[in-house]
């Protein structure tokens, strides 16, 4: 039986884009299932300097410019009072090449990547949602029905589902993570088991100059966070994470008001959205945090959330999806080649995967200690040990030797802190801690 593609892509979102436009410019034959209809709302808008490299690979470097998203060049890191500012700049590592990056809107970010991905050959057919996969020794077939209304059909009717049948399958499926619940390999994450609360505001006051379109992050003291992301000119998106002791320990009421509270108990975010006006309904994301047992098997893969999703801090998410994106295309261009499209073949992949959810896990987990933050915020920390961690913040997540080195010396600090440190983080004590929490980190 012969085959309708070399390739099935399930899902459109950003890693699927990449990889189908990857392999569609080496001259495979990839058809994209996407089950909804873009533009459609997603949240993530933040992205990390590393996705540059990837823009290039997949000819969209100048599709990307011409959107003029609000330009990033780093993150700002703010106590709850606002008093202590740590400024990650991406351009003081000489690791990471092309320093400015951007903050997206995702609707249309991800749309314009759907195109791209088209405009290479691909061939996208969206309201197209997979109800089985079928693995053989010589090709995958996926079963499928077209949605043809606004919204799926929770009732598909009699009418059987269509067949497509291919080499290989790339799932890319973001979070439904076929492939990972059908094998079993989503591995949670219970202590990132933590929750969203997010909105979009218009008339959010922003910094001057360069600094106008970095994020900021609000760390709270009760461990959770804010963001806050200039998506556009006018909008900025804002949310808060908590850790999901703190989720239950707040009273029972609506998204909105959680909201609202959240922002009232955050002094320096009440500052910051003090006259805004709040444009979108606010909405509420839950337990998004996991890794997979595998990453690849014999005639597929997983890319970007399908595979893993890490906690959204420190802005990883759109970055790792690009890139695993990116590496599964490389993966099965070379197995294509190959006449090689077993587990085997996609073990360099699948390391690689778990490497990056690795290298980004440490720091998020770490971010939830008071020893971290009270580091990562002291006055005047080595500078090659900060230009270590802006590295990988930027997502160069594999730097060179010399950061690795003063990572390890970072982290041993931080557990040497959390041992021997302060019984209370100065994030709830105020700016007086400052002087002796830094000379703790020069110390180092």
């Amino acid at each position: 039986m012969g085959f309708d593609c070399d390739v099935i892509v399930i899902g459109g979102g950003p890693a699927g884009s990449t990889a189908a436009a990857a392999l569609a410019r080496d001259g495979r034959s990839v058809v994209i299932l996407e089950r909804d209809t873009f533009p459609r709302f997603h949240i993530g808008e933040s992205l990390l300097a590393s996705v540059n490299d990837v823009f290039e690979a997949i000819g969209a470097s100048e599709l990307i410019r011409a959107a003029q998203f609000p330009q990033k060049w780093g993150a700002t890191f703010m106590t709850p009072d606002g008093h202590v500012e740590r400024f990650a700049d991406f351009a003081i590592s000489s690791e990471v090449p092309s320093p400015q990056t951007w903050q997206v809107p995702r609707a249309e970010f991800d749309d314009m990547l759907l195109r791209h991905a088209a405009s290479c050959g691909a061939d996208v057919r969206q309201r197209h949602r997979v109800v089985d996969i079928t693995f053989a020794a010589d090709g995958v077939q996926v079963s499928y029905r077209v949605n043809r209304g606004e919204q799926d059909d929770p009732d598909p009717g009699p009418d059987p589902a269509a067949t497509l049948r291919g080499q290989m399958l790339i799932d890319a499926s973001g979070r439904a993570s076929l492939l990972g619940r059908r094998f079993g390999l989503r591995v949670n994450e219970p202590g990132l088991a933590n929750v969203a609360v997010f909105s979009h505001y218009a008339g959010v006051p922003r910094a001057e100059g360069r600094r106008a379109g970095d994020i900021r992050i609000v760390a709270r003291a009760d461990g959770g966070w804010f963001w806050l992301i200039p998506i556009s000119n006018e909008l900025m998106s804002v949310g808060a994470v908590l850790p999901q002791q703190a989720f239950l320990a707040q009273r029972r009421m609506e998204a909105g008001e959680l909201l609202q509270c959240l922002i009232a108990d955050t002094p320096a975010v009440a500052r910051l959205v003090a006259a805004a006006e709040r444009r979108w309904p606010v909405r509420v994301e839950r337990d998004f945090s996991y890794a997979s047992k595998r990453y690849a098997g014999d005639r597929w893969i997983t890319v970007g959330d399908a595979g893993a999703f890490l906690d959204p801090v420190f802005s990883s998410g759109v970055a790792i999806a690009l890139e695993s994106g990116l590496e599964g295309a490389r993966a099965v261009e070379r197995g294509l080649a190959r006449g090689d499209l077993s587990a085997r073949a996609f073990r360099a992949f699948d390391r690689r995967q778990r490497a990056r959810y690795r290298s980004f896990r440490r720091f998020v987990v770490s971010f939830y200690t008071p020893a971290f933050r009270d580091l990562f915020f002291s006055d005047d920390p080595p500078q090659r040990m900060f230009r270590a961690v802006i590295t990988v913040l930027a997502g160069y997540w594999r730097p060179s030797l010399v950061s690795r080195v003063w990572l390890h010396l970072f982290f041993l600090s931080v557990r040497m802190q959390a041992k021997f440190g302060f019984e209370r983080s100065h994030l709830d004590q105020g700016h007086e801690d400052q002087v002796s929490v830094g000379s703790a980190f020069r110390r180092t």
